[in-house]
This record gives structure tokens, sequence and C-alpha cells, in this order.
């Protein structure tokens, strides 16, 4: 039982890294609590043995720098909304150039012969 509550706590532990370091950090606090979890009911049954690994530490280490990490990102780091106006007018100039393009090709002056189109089947 301690082999696989170790197990699951690193799991856990590594993932809540992944998501503290990613911008979706804010999902890093389950991982995060799952491994601290884990990792005290580890800790427990190892200390019931006598024998408490160095795994189940760094578990601890890995969870509390994910913790650290996604604090700071929620406390230091603000998402701003940036002003849709701009690219709105951008979209629009650029679809108006493309309207323009379009119009300048004259579709009349391409000829296609019969013999090209007898291959072709639909």
């Amino acid at each position: 039982m301690k082999k696989l509550f170790t197990i699951l706590a690193i799991i856990a532990s590594v993932l809540a890294i992944i998501f503290a370091v990613l911008p979706i950090s804010n999902l890093a606090i389950i991982p995060s609590i799952l491994a601290l979890i884990l990792g005290l009911i580890a800790f427990y049954l190892s200390k019931k043995t006598g024998q408490v690994k160095k795994i189940i530490q760094f578990t601890f280490l890995l969870t509390i720098m994910a913790l650290v990490i996604t604090t700071y990102k929620a406390v230091f780091i603000k998402t701003e909304v940036a002003d849709t106006k701009e690219l709105e007018a951008t979209e629009t100039k650029s679809e108006e150039e493309a309207i323009e393009e379009l119009e300048e090709l004259d579709i009349n002056e391409i000829e296609i012969d019969e013999s090209e189109l007898d291959g072709i089947e639909l």
C-alpha cells in the first residue's frame, strides 16, 4: 500500500508542476492537494514501519514548488483582455483587400479545352 500511495503522490506532484508552468496554472491546485494527501498517507504508512523514504519528501518538495508557482502567477501576473476593435479593423481591412484582389481577376479569360475535361469524372 505504501508503494501505491507513493507512486500516486509522485504522479500527482509531477502533474501539479506541469500545470503550474502552463498558462492554465490554476488547475495545478487540484493535483497539488491530491499529492499532499497521498504523500501524507504514504508518510504515515512508512512511519509505521520506521522507514521514511526520501522519495516521499521529494514529493512534498515538488508539490510545494507547484503551489508556490501557482500562487505567484495568481497574485502577480494579471491577464489582460486586449481591445478587439483593432483586431476587427485589421480583419475588415484584410477582407476588403481580398475582395479587391478577387475583383481584379478576370476569370472569363481562362480557356478550358474540352479534351481536358474528358478525363474528369464527377
